[in-house]
């Protein structure tokens, strides 16, 4: 009776934790080819913070800022996203950052950018195993195709350390609209059109 008690307690942890995965796997859907971090120490590891729920406790992957507490992502996604939580993983100590602020829709963004009004902003609590999720205001980003993240200050710290960024949420794919060239004569010439069938199109551009 214990073992079937605690496999079939197994079996469903198990498939919460899928279903968690599966959930926070927006980081699947990141155009790492145009993803920035700006401030970040070491080149190139901003990026390694987007990464699997299952991937999140490994401790060799971090970015840390470089002449002062902020940083700034540019996250542009492969299609149009909707952004329903995020989870911020840091240190225990005071190099975790204490402030977030989203942008959504704003291409390459620098520090002088964001002095404008962030369409959302956490105070966050250290969360060194990254347990904790901070809602988003799912209705201001139910269409988002690039994000940015600002981390303005940390716990007090001279510089930020961050180990996980989870984003949760849905992904479709962008819709492309074709282009159709028409040229156009200035004056008909009746050699070039049969009168006898005239077959009349409508085109549609929407």
């Amino acid at each position: 009776g214990r073992c079937s008690c605690c496999c079939g307690e197994e079996a469903a942890a198990g498939g919460g934790d899928r279903d968690r995965a599966a959930a926070w796997g927006l980081y699947l859907r990141i155009d790492r080819q145009r993803l920035q971090c700006l401030n970040e120490r070491r080149e190139g590891s901003g990026a390694l913070v987007f990464r699997s729920w299952e991937e999140r406790s490994d401790r060799s992957q971090f970015v840390e800022s470089d002449d002062d507490e902020e940083l700034l992502f540019n996250i542009p996604f492969t299609g149009n996203v909707k952004l329903k939580g995020v989870i911020v993983m840091g240190e225990e100590d005071n190099s975790h950052p204490a402030e977030m602020r989203l942008f959504r829709n704003i291409p390459h963004m620098s520090f002088d950018d964001t002095g404008r009004e962030p369409d959302q902003t956490f105070s966050l609590n250290r969360d060194p195993r990254g347990e904790l999720e901070y809602p988003t205001k799912i209705a201001r980003f139910s269409n988002v195709y690039h994000l940015s993240m600002h981390f303005p200050k940390n716990f007090g710290a001279e510089t930020t350390k961050i180990f996980y960024i989870g984003l949760k949420g849905e992904w479709t794919q962008a819709h492309r609209h074709e282009v159709t060239i028409c040229n156009y004569e200035a004056s008909a010439n009746p050699a070039d059109h049969k009168l006898e069938q005239i077959t009349p199109q409508t085109h549609f551009i929407s």
